[in-house]
This record gives structure tokens, sequence and C-alpha cells, in this order.
């Protein structure tokens, strides 16, 4: 059972729906500028409540999620899906494509033809 609370900060939200592993990267986010507000930058302790939107940068990826409920202890994934709605773009496929020049790693030093080779597949 997850106990209601009308407003907390954002950093222990973030925490408790598992955006963050600890509540300290969750904080420090909010300090480096990675978590929003109503698109508003928001310092660790920054209220959150019904109906606000959440946009946190994690993992390089941004994501906007809006608040149907405010928790402020970490609760299991299957119970933290349901205290937000995600507004975010899907994340995108990613390239299973093989790098196109790879050296075996015991192969030693590029000769120098090797070299050219290199440069004139980099300056494409």
């Amino acid at each position: 059972m997850v106990p209601l609370v009308e407003s907390t900060r954002v950093d222990k939200w973030v925490w408790a729906v598992r955006l963050y592993p600890t509540r300290t990267a969750a904080t420090d986010a909010c300090g480096g500028g990675h978590i929003k507000v109503n698109g508003s930058s928001a310092k660790a302790a920054t209220p959150v409540k019904i109906g606000d939107r959440v946009t946190a940068t994690v993992g390089g990826r941004e994501r906007v999620l809006e608040v149907v409920q405010v928790i402020d202890k970490r609760v299991g994934a299957s119970v933290a899906v349901a205290c937000f709605v995600d507004h975010s773009a899907p994340v995108p496929p990613k390239d299973s494509s093989a790098p196109l020049f790879v050296r075996d790693r015991a192969a030693g030093r590029p000769t120098k033809r090797e070299r050219r080779q290199l440069d004139r597949f980099r300056s494409r």
C-alpha cells in the first residue's frame, strides 16, 4: 500500500518512481539542471503535486512525466509505473550494424597503408 501525500520534493519523487537509482543521484541531477518541473529548472526541494509535468534527462534520454500520484517512499516497479504518465518520445532503435573498419586488437600498430585507408574512411 502506497501512502498518499499531497506534495513532496522533486528529488524524492523521481527517486521513488525509479528514474534514478539513489536519492543522491536524483539530488545531483536537480543540482546539475537535469530536472525541470513545469518547464522551469528545479532545485531538489521544489515541490511536486498531482498534475505537474516533470522533465528529466536520464542516461542521455529526455523523459517527460506527468505526475498522477505523489509518493515519497521508493516502491516496486509495477507500483511506480502507476504514479506517472509517460509523455516521452519512444526509445530510438539501436543500430545493429557492425563497425565498418575493425582492426584485430593484437595486430599491433597500423602500417602506413592502413593509416591512409583509415584517414580516407574517416574523411568521408
